[in-house]
């Protein structure tokens, strides 16, 4: 994709160019015979789809540490005021959403509902502003709202994410969009960024003089909920996904237009900067995120489909310049993003199944079988041997049926099967077996790990 040049112009949306929430398929409790359930909106991880998610956030972190990112970790609890005052006491997350209980010492605590407020939190309390700037972290962990369990949607739900605090450039909002895609697109995923900007306090605070106008001249169209938000959040009414309002949401008053010359200046910077690294984006008037923290930069990422457009964003982010200062720290500009887990492996098992395991990065591609109660001992040794140098086979020494370990090579998708028998224990060889044609060599136990490396094209 060449580079373009741009005149800041929005497309007026379409009646229906807001993508469509999926029908809700509540999960019901699956009591078992001992009475054991669920919580309602909770999930088990459980293999082989446990393998994905370790294999995704491997390949996370290796993009994020490429990017000059390190992991941060913050707790699942933390103060109820600190969600509050950052994400904004209107919010849905706060009104509604957010987990809240009371400590034995009286406390108002809660479980965290995203993970961004925790991070600045502790950049803020560890003086981590006293360090070179910016400071670059990635996260990864489990986050909770009360929310409609329903397709891709669950109360406790994942969320892998990065943040850098420190530094306010246009270049470091293209570099976390281009870090967020191209983890995507290493998964095999091919997104879409959908990209606006929300200025600063002073140029919102304008355009909601005009906003809030027009809402009021159009309210007997408006769902029960917008009317609502039309006294605490009139700018989240960009964001309702209620077919009812969406003929008024396409004609309501741009953002764009009351952004100030600086503004304007810095979002150009930043599509400057996609268009140099050929990553497409969307300009979208009625982005504007959930959370009231975010200033300039917003975007989102969509699966990019046939229809170029999917149900639910994979995730999200944008430009935080005040939170630190809101929350008691030193004024700091960041910029971030987050990106949930659940909806990444939906769309990512979907395109895995239509591959061939062998195609797959990642999946299994070799099988240890022995037999024979000597041949079980000396494949541990092996096994043990050839992890140390890197290479990882799968294995179930607790069958003792050859044909039964075959099976299980083929449902993992093994190109090859190393075999291990009494007569090659005493003989000091091992077999290896293509599992598509069937050929087998004899390789010296000695020469194993070559052999492997060169089937496995590993140096």
């Amino acid at each position: 994709m060449s580079p373009k040049k741009h005149t800041m112009k929005y497309k007026k949306p379409a009646v229906e160019s807001r993508p469509k929430p999926a029908p809700a398929e509540e999960e019901k409790s699956k009591k078992t015979a001992a009475g054991l359930a669920l919580v309602r909106g909770m999930k088990d991880i459980l293999p082989p789809e446990s393998a994905l998610w370790r294999e995704a956030h491997q390949v996370f972190e290796r993009v994020a540490g490429a990017y000059g990112f390190e992991y941060i970790e913050t707790p699942i609890v933390e103060a109820a005021s600190l969600f509050i005052r950052s994400l904004g006491r209107s919010t849905d997350v706060v009104e509604k959403e957010m987990y809240l209980f009371e400590d034995r010492d009286g406390g108002k605590l809660c479980l965290r509902p995203e993970l961004t407020a925790s991070v600045v939190r502790a950049y803020i309390m560890h003086g981590l502003q006293t360090l070179p700037q910016p400071v670059k972290v990635w996260s990864a962990g489990a986050v909770f709202r009360y929310d409609r369990p329903q397709a891709g949607r669950y109360r406790e739900f994942h969320q892998l994410g990065c943040e850098n605090l420190g530094e306010k450039s246009p270049v470091v909002d293209a570099e976390l969009i281009a870090l967020a895609y191209n983890f995507l697109r290493d998964l095999g995923i091919p997104v879409v960024v959908h990209i606006n900007s929300l200025g600063t306090p002073a140029d919102r605070e304008q355009y909601l003089v005009e906003l809030v106008g027009y809402w009021k001249s159009k309210r007997t169209y408006l769902c029960e909920d917008c009317k609502r938000r039309l006294t605490k959040n009139p700018l989240r009414i960009l964001d309702c996904k209620n077919d009812s309002c969406q003929p008024v949401i396409a004609e309501a008053p741009q953002i764009i237009d009351w952004l100030s010359d600086d503004s304007k200046g810095f979002f150009m910077r930043v599509l400057e900067y996609l268009d140099e690294l050929s990553i497409p984006y969307v300009l979208t008037a009625t982005l504007v995120r959930g959370l009231d923290y975010y200033t300039h930069t917003v975007f989102e990422l969509y699966e990019e489909t046939a229809e170029e457009k999917s149900q639910n964003a994979l995730g999200g982010g944008g430009r935080y310049d005040l939170l630190a200062e809101h929350l008691g720290g030193q004024p700091t500009p960041a910029s971030g993003f987050g990106l949930g887990v659940e909806r990444i492996m939906s769309v990512w098992e979907k395109r895995r199944a239509a591959t061939t395991p062998a195609a797959v990065p990642g999946a299994v591609n070799v099988f240890f079988a022995q037999l024979g109660e000597q041949a079980k001992r000396r494949s541990l040794y092996l096994i043990e041997e050839l992890r140390r140098e890197g290479i990882s086979v799968h294995h179930n020494l607790a069958k003792s049926s050859l044909k039964v370990q075959l099976e299980a090579a083929n449902k993992l998708g093994a190109t090859h099967t190393i075999i291990l028998g009494q007569k090659e224990v005493q003989d000091g060889t091992i077999l290896v077996r293509n599992m598509d044609s069937g050929i087998q060599e004899i390789v010296d136990q000695k020469k194993l790990k070559q052999t492997l490396r060169r089937l496995l094209g590993v140096s």
